[in-house]
């Protein structure tokens, strides 16, 4: 079989999440990792801040409106690249450097490939998708300029996502951070110079593309300068079948499971849309900092489904559980932090996004309703996180579209037009969170009987 995978490991700095106290490196895993995300989510919030600040109520509204749409197209191919995380994993665990090459030039491929697709959806389909969720009239044209831009970029995000995930697998997550924090300093910079050009969204959107371009190089950059079995050759690029279903085992359905997220997402965007720009544009700014507390609870399920990957395929069970308690505690721990300071704080940080009182008020309310129980995520989030890591993947799809996606659908098509109000609608969030994490730690225990029967 050639050099032993930790042997490779120990060269390239790999961090070993077989042996040793867990504590420490779950949270060196996981904290650049949110950071990553938080970077990336970044590129948004300074698209949005800039124009808010800079141009109007609508185009803020503009920007802010795409959100779901965005998500929509683009997680069932995030969720390939969390299938080539976990496929990765296992081939670490199971010391199958040969497998490592193969599955590295297939997730390569397979990105560039997502992103091609994703430019023809977003440019035929962005005018379609916004009028769907009655996107009002003064914002509509420049959400459409924006998003048609914006999926001019997609090969650039996938070969991102998919680059980092390869990384990720061997605990490496502090180069993705890396790329992403020297793309995060272009976009602000283009975007504020593309804004005195008055190019106003089309000009946030171009500096995102740019962006992205720039954190895919560097991301490529790193994985053709390997040492080992992770090395990107690019005269071996192909689609290799074991890997690719291996990664579509796994992928497909966490992929499924984010599309039907933004599904329902987007039906709660179109009746925020309803009530005008200056709840949209509040709504919008409110959202930026539910992303952010969220980005604390992937980061630590990205980390379960990487540790208990390995630790599953080297029979490591009682690792995986601690793997399990550890995540959920930091997940639900630093999440709760940053929801006390961004709830605390909530005026001046919506303000920082818009100066209108009326739009910073409906974004106080979405603090108080939803980001004040972000933390609750932690529940099925982390626990999906280790499902798939021991290769159970359709499961907490099932449960998080019934759980969140059919739960939400019917709120807002029977208990909302009872009252018709922004509370009521935004109320829908905590609910949901707490019926999807009952059923997925319910699952988990069932199931965990099977998977640890040879313990």
């Amino acid at each position: 079989m050639g050099l032993r995978f930790k042997d490779v490991s120990e060269r390239s700095g790999s961090m070993d999440m077989m042996n040793g106290p867990l504590l420490g490196k779950l949270c060196a895993f996981a904290l650049p990792l949110a950071v990553c995300s938080v970077l990336q989510q970044l590129f948004n919030s300074a698209d949005a801040a800039v124009v808010g600040r800079f141009v109007s109520n609508d185009a803020l509204a503009a920007v802010g409106s795409v959100g779901p749409v965005i998500s929509l197209a683009v997680n069932l191919f995030v969720g390939l690249s969390i299938g080539a995380n976990v496929d990765l994993a296992i081939h670490i665990g199971h010391n199958r450097p040969d497998k490592i090459h193969d599955s590295v030039g297939t997730s390569i491929l397979l990105s560039l490939a997502s992103g091609v697709f994703l430019i023809a959806v977003g440019v035929l389909l962005a005018r379609p998708a916004l009028e769907a969720i009655s996107v009002p009239s003064g914002a509509i044209d420049m959400a459409t300029d924006y998003l048609r831009i914006y999926f001019l970029g997609m090969p650039f995000m996938m070969l991102y996502n998919f680059g980092s995930a390869i990384l990720r697998s061997k605990g490496d997550t502090m180069r993705p951070l890396f790329a992403l924090a020297v793309a995060c300093v272009v976009n602000l910079g283009l975007n504020l110079l593309f804004v005195q050009f008055e190019w106003e969204v089309a000009g946030v959107a171009a500096a995102t593309v740019i962006s992205n371009g720039v954190c895919a190089a560097i991301i490529v950059w790193f994985l053709v300068h390997e040492h080992d079995a992770f090395k990107l050759e690019f005269r071996h690029l192909r689609l290799r079948r074991e890997p690719l279903v291996s990664i579509a085992k796994i992928g497909i359905p966490a992929g499924l499971q984010g599309v039907m997220f933004s599904i329902s997402n987007v039906i709660i965007q179109a009746a925020i849309n309803g009530f005008g720009e200056q709840v949209m544009a509040g709504s919008a700014a409110s959202l930026n900092y539910e992303c952010y507390t969220y980005y604390l609870v992937a980061g630590f399920t990205s980390a379960a489904v990487t540790f208990t990957g390995q630790n599953y395929a080297a029979r490591k069970y009682d690792r995986c559980k601690r793997v399990y308690a550890l995540c959920m505690a930091l997940g639900v721990i630093t999440s709760g932090i940053t929801v006390a300071i961004f709830v605390g704080f909530g005026e001046f940080f919506l303000g920082i996004f818009t100066p209108d009182k009326v739009a910073i008020s409906y974004g106080m309310t979405r603090m108080f309703i939803v980001e004040m129980f972000e933390f609750g995520t932690s529940s099925y989030e982390v626990t999906a996180g280790v499902m798939r890591g021991l290769g159970w993947s359709m499961l907490p799809a099932v449960i998080t579209m019934v759980g969140t996606c059919f739960l939400r659908i019917a709120w807002v098509y029977l208990v909302f037009p009872q009252t018709q109000s922004y509370e009521s609608l935004m109320v829908v969030y905590p609910i949901s969170w707490l019926a999807t994490g009952t059923a997925m730690i319910a699952a988990y225990f069932w199931l965990r009987r099977t998977a640890y029967a040879g313990e």
